[in-house]
């Protein structure tokens, strides 16, 4: 790992503890990750960013804000890269998936809160997050109360510009949500002094689309009798390509897949004979949050597909990239974003609807319905989840946990109880 200790202490970084996150990840990742037998080659380029994940893309940033660049720092799958891009700026995703630091976040928040959340806030007061050091300013959204509050406290040394996501899906929900996106553009141009027109934001969504295509041609290997690629791997590709580059990021991504090609016609896959398929639905997975997939495969399963937002919510659906104006462009980018279902909507059958075609594109055996503690959107939503698939007819286990590995041995005899029951 190259030594960027001047850049983080430029950053205003507490080193030290700083030092702590340092020591503990590359174990934690090797035993993830490194231990797995038959890894794709391609795998390499992605460990090499875990492995200096604090180090290359910060400096990267900052090289750019060095030209005068502005950085915007995102939260949530609504928030519409394109926009940002095509102000020639640059959207990046910030740290929020460690126990580590949800310390931090409880200074300030209360222990009934999230972990996603409290490790967020933890991460930007505690100064161990160089992505929230860079981000000239933070774009928040509306979708749970908890957030609502954390971006409070966050504009209390950050400016925090907030967009406000309709909670229903009617058509004057995708026009309010439409007007959301002009704002953001107006406010994105007031902050960079540079203006989005119609032949940038077009650039902007053909850019941010073929991350979309990359990834999706990464999840149909998932869809082989015997995937040539893990469900870990693939939410680590997924979990990185909120933070790289976009570009590059889909240009990895597709040279990955074209060796997952090739064993795919040498039938070459990752897991035992007869392993279950899994398909993960809830909360989201930030990196570097892997226990569940990690039991659940080190259990003897695969897991095949995550409906979440570290997962098919992320790059389902693509921006219509052949409007030529920006209002236009504006109602196309409105129109895709509000496709996505998270449990903050009311009603949200469309959920339920995606969990049930996923099981059948992915030929799932079971779902596992997970939720992070004290999110109670996904909790209160399991309750139609579960009905949902008994319904169907689809084994489902509900869960709920947090960042910590306190439960890890309880989570394990529960997956390991579901899948015998699977095989019966």
């Amino acid at each position: 790992m190259a030594d960027y200790r001047q850049m983080w202490q430029d950053l205003g970084m507490d080193l030290q503890t700083h030092d702590v996150l340092c020591d503990v990840l590359p174990q934690a990742f090797g035993d993830v990750y490194l231990s797995q037998k038959n890894r794709p080659e391609g795998m390499d380029f992605f460990n090499m960013v875990v492995a200096e994940i604090h180090g290359i893309r910060p400096a990267e940033l900052v090289e750019f804000q060095k030209t005068g660049g502005k950085v915007f720092g995102t939260f949530c799958v609504y928030v519409p890269d394109e926009v940002i891009f095509a102000a020639d700026a640059i959207a990046t995703g910030l740290c929020g998936g460690s126990q580590f630091w949800v310390p931090g976040g409880e200074k300030v928040l209360p222990t009934s809160t999230c972990p996603l959340i409290k490790a967020s806030v933890g991460a930007r007061l505690d100064a161990t997050c160089p992505f929230f050091r860079i981000a000239d300013m933070y774009i928040g959204e509306t979708t749970c109360d908890g957030k609502k509050k954390a971006w409070e406290i966050l504009a209390e040394d950050v400016p925090v510009y907030v967009m406000d996501l309709p909670q229903m899906k009617r058509d004057k929900d995708v026009k309010a949500w439409g007007e959301e996106i002009a704002a953001l553009k107006d406010k994105v141009e007031e902050f960079t002094g540079n203006k989005v027109t119609a032949e940038k934001l077009k650039e902007g969504i053909k850019l941010i689309n073929d991350k979309r295509r990359a990834l999706a041609r990464l999840y149909e290997f998932r869809k082989q009798p015997n995937p040539p690629i893990s469900g870990k791997d693939c939410l680590l590709v997924s979990q990185i390509a909120f933070y790289d580059d976009p570009a590059r990021n889909a240009q990895m991504i597709n040279k990955l897949c074209g060796e997952l090609d090739e064993r795919v016609q040498n039938g070459v896959g990752v897991y035992e004979e007869g392993a279950k398929r899994i398909l993960i639905t809830g909360t989201p997975m930030a990196i570097p949050n892997w226990k569940l997939h990690h039991i659940v495969e080190s259990s003897g399963a695969a897991v095949v597909a995550e409906e979440t937002c570290t997962g098919v919510r992320y790059f389902e659906h693509l921006v219509e990239e052949n409007r030529d104006t920006l209002e236009g462009q504006i109602d196309a980018l409105a129109e895709r974003y509000m496709k996505i279902n998270c449990a903050c909507f009311t009603p949200n059958e469309k959920r339920i609807d995606d969990i049930k075609r996923l099981v059948k594109e992915y030929d799932a055996d079971g779902v596992i319905d997970v939720n992070l503690k004290f999110c109670s959107l996904y909790d209160i939503e399991g309750y139609n989840v579960e009905k949902a698939m008994k319904e169907a007819g689809i084994p489902c286990l509900g869960i709920e946990t947090d960042y910590t590995d306190e439960d890890a041995g309880q989570l394990r005899t529960r997956v390991g109880a579901f899948l015998e029951m699977l095989g019966e």
